[in-house]
């Protein structure tokens, strides 16, 4: 719903904020709000908000943004959606507060935060992006919603901060610095993705999920974090797998039910698998006129990359939907290559992002306007097979074996020229201690980055090891968890760096790119709690995957979906490397390596030649944002 910007001088004297400069911020995220656009400037030029609108919930022209107060003094830019506003606006009339919208959530926000200031944040449910201006203590606050959703960016230069939905709002800023941040670099190649609070833009910062910003009127910026998955934890240890069963399939039908909410046409992205099959079974419920659901797969014979149009079909059959395909090509993906980078903003280098963006076009030209997704579920309730895999290494690598060994063992790969070997990274990490499992969006190993990166960023980069982006998660997590199994973490982990940095951010970043909003009923922060209530030995019983979420949806769904083995969404790029996105692929690396001093050309130039797949992929989408955005 909406993208937001705004900026705020720190010395009023040296640097007045302009509607020149918001406008052009605003406008530069279109896209993000075509219904509407709207400014506002203090008249001392210290703080200036902008707003693109998608207009969702209350259409009317008085729920327009920047919103304030009944005097003033706050004032609020708000992307997302608060699923339970209608429940908190009585008790704030109650208070006193006088409302001037119909059934506004975001009025609700501006008067909840005058009356509790950012401990607002504890009352809402639902996904939110948004910046407070307080007149009254002269602080700007961001805020980020628990679990990362909706993205919301940051840059401290110049004597003024700015922010925004999306980095290309801050560039908009002619003093705004366009370099790439190396360390965040470094810790792309290892994610693809860049861990919050870094970007790939030096001098540029996300909020991570479930933290706020507040700047005050003297410059003094405190980050912090409010909310954390484990706060909504209730063990459920002892309990009978029915009864969690049960507690899932009810809270999961809470969740799809608030995320129905809106004044505008819902639909539902389905796959055929059990996730979007379960969202389009339970958001049907009570429905009195068709769904509409929507389905991607690929033009040729690519049946390992979900071609799941048959399940799809005859899910969309059993809940009476208005069902809609596409099928993709090659031409597809290439022509669609430079308006993805733009999107992107920073390399999101899952090549699932293309699907995304051409189901979410499918949505908005069949006249919807939100969209749900099955983001989280796999993360949540051990859905992937190599998640199982990964959890029986990392039993194995709890056996009482030296860690000195362990160290042999990784000097004799790396002597034998197999240090660059997944497996040897694994026993790297097991001979030092750490959890051998970093993040379900894993890329090349640290022998891997070590032989790619040009001999200066070696030098420079000397010591650094993407561990360091993952050890503050691991601490919160052995202060916190209630169960610290390795499925818990594993879980962790996920719900605080690839979920919010780059699944939820593709779907934010493709489906906002065509003005279209998607929602996530699996991360409900409440759902998330409860999922990580469950302990490791009922979600993993029987060695079956998704256990328990198929317990709780047997009966809602058929049980032959609930049953046949996973198949991932994805994206034929191996095959299409052969092709001439491969040939696209080897004259933009060629250009980026020769152009910048990042990566070594040799090394780079040999994986294009030998192993086209994910990893060159990775690097492409790399060359392309660095020539749109820095050179």
């Amino acid at each position: 719903m909406c993208g937001i910007a705004g900026t705020l001088s720190l010395d009023p004297a040296a640097f007045r904020v302009t509607d020149e400069l918001i406008t052009r911020m605003r406008d530069s995220i279109a896209h993000r709000g075509p219904d509407g656009a709207a400014t506002w400037v203090a008249e001392d030029g210290r703080v200036g908000l902008g707003f693109r609108r998608l207009a969702i919930i209350d259409l009317a022209e008085a729920a327009m943004q920047p919103m304030p107060n009944e005097d003033g003094s706050v004032r609020v830019v708000f992307n997302g959606e608060v699923y339970n506003h209608a429940e908190i606006r009585p008790e704030l009339e109650r208070l006193g507060h006088r409302f001037r919208t119909d059934h506004s959530d975001t009025e609700v926000l501006v008067h909840g935060f005058e009356e509790w200031g950012v401990d607002v944040v504890h009352r809402l449910r639902g996904m939110f992006a948004f910046a407070a201006w307080d007149e009254r203590s002269r602080e700007l606050w961001l805020v980020r919603d628990r679990i990362g959703i909706k993205p919301l960016y940051w840059s401290l230069h110049h004597g003024r901060l700015s922010f925004a939905s999306e980095i290309k709002a801050l560039l908009q800023d002619p003093e705004q610095e366009r370099a790439v941040d190396e360390e965040a670099l470094y810790h792309y190649l290892s994610f693809l993705t860049t861990p919050a609070p870094q970007t790939l833009f030096r001098g540029i910062r996300k909020l991570a999920g479930g933290t706020w910003l507040r700047v005050s009127a003297d410059g003094d910026v405190r980050e912090e974090r409010y909310w954390d998955a484990w706060d909504e934890v209730e063990p459920l240890d002892g309990v009978a797998e029915e009864e969690i069963a049960a507690r899932v399939l009810d809270e999961l039908r809470t969740s799809v039910r608030l995320r129905k909410l809106s004044d505008v046409p819902v639909g539902v992205f389905l796959s055929g698998g059990i996730d979007s099959s379960t969202n389009a079974a339970l958001f049907s419920e009570g429905e009195t006129r068709p769904i509409k659901t929507f389905s991607i797969g690929y033009d040729g014979d690519y049946s390992t990359y979900t071609n799941e149009f048959d399940y799809a079909r005859r899910m969309a059959e059993l809940v009476g939907a208005e069902h809609h395909e596409r099928r993709l090509t090659q031409d597809d993906l290439i022509d669609f290559l430079p308006e993805m980078v733009r999107l992107q903003d920073e390399p999101i280098a899952d090549p699932v992002c293309v699907p995304v963006y051409y189901v979410s076009k499918l949505a908005r030209d069949n006249g919807v306007i939100v969209a749900q997704v099955g983001e989280g579920a796999d993360e949540l309730f051990w859905g992937y097979p190599s998640w199982k895999t990964l959890l029986g290494l990392q039993r194995y690598d709890d056996l009482p074996v030296p860690r000195a060994l362990k160290r042999v063992g990784v000097s004799l790969a790396t002597a034998a020229g197999k240090g660059h070997r997944r497996e040897v990274e694994l026993l790297r990490r097991g001979s030092l201690g750490q959890p051998i499992f970093w993040s379900g969006a894993e890329s090349f190993t640290e022998a891997q980055k070590q032989s790619l990166l040009s001999p200066r960023l070696r030098r420079e980069l000397d010591g650094l090891t993407s561990w360091d982006a993952i050890e503050p998660i691991r601490r919160r997590f052995e202060a916190k968890a209630w169960e610290a199994s390795h499925l818990n973490w594993m879980s962790y982990v996920d719900l605080n760096l690839r979920l919010p940095e780059l699944l939820l951010m593709r779907v934010d970043k493709m489906s906002m790119g065509v003005g279209l909003e998607g929602r996530v009923p699996f991360l409900d922060h409440r759902f998330v709690g409860l999922a990580l209530s469950i302990p490791q030995q009922a979600k993993t019983n029987g060695g079956t995957l998704k256990h328990i979420l198929k317990k709780a949806v047997r009966g809602v769904i058929p049980d032959d979906l609930i049953d046949r083995p996973k198949q991932g969404f994805g994206v034929p790029v191996y095959e299409w490397l052969f092709d001439r996105l491969g040939d696209r692929a080897r004259q933009e690396l060629d250009e980026f390596t020769q152009t910048t001093d990042l990566l070594d050309r040799g090394a780079v130039l040999r994986l294009v030649d030998s192993r086209p797949g994910a990893e060159v992929w990775y690097l492409l989408n790399l060359a392309l944002w660095w020539k749109e955005y820095v050179a």
